[in-house]
């Protein structure tokens, strides 16, 4: 693996993890606005429970060694999770600033996965 693809894969896993540590805490705590845009998106509250226990998990599979086939829904996990909060947020007609988190964190799930290195990757049998 190049330099330079290291680089990328760190760079954008530890962002990546540190989006998604953040977010889920804030979920996990049941943050006021949290529940109050949940319930905006028409969403019962408890989904930020469930959210954010899985990007904890996610986060954690993702920087553990070993493990390709946990990391491929990890990274599966990620992309469904952000996507559907862009298609939800369109739904709604919610303003453009609240597309930039989820849009933010799927391109760096897209670029982590994509820059991941060879003994992260599930091998072709």
């Amino acid at each position: 693996m190049k330099k330079r693809d290291k680089i990328i894969y760190w760079f954008s896993t530890i962002w990546l993890s540190l989006g998604m540590v953040s977010t889920g805490i804030v979920q996990i705590i049941h943050m006021d606005e949290e529940v109050h845009k949940m319930k905006d998106l028409g969403y019962p509250s408890y989904f930020l429970t469930i959210i954010g226990i899985w990007k904890l998990l996610g986060v954690i599979a993702i920087l553990l060694p070993k493990l390709p086939v946990v990391k491929e829904w990890a990274y599966a996990g990620f992309f469904f999770l952000m996507s559907g909060a862009i298609f939800t947020h369109l739904a709604v007609a919610d303003k453009a600033v609240t597309y930039f988190g989820p849009a933010l964190l799927l391109l760096l799930t897209i670029i982590s996965w994509y820059f991941r290195p060879v003994e992260r990757k599930v091998e072709n049998r």
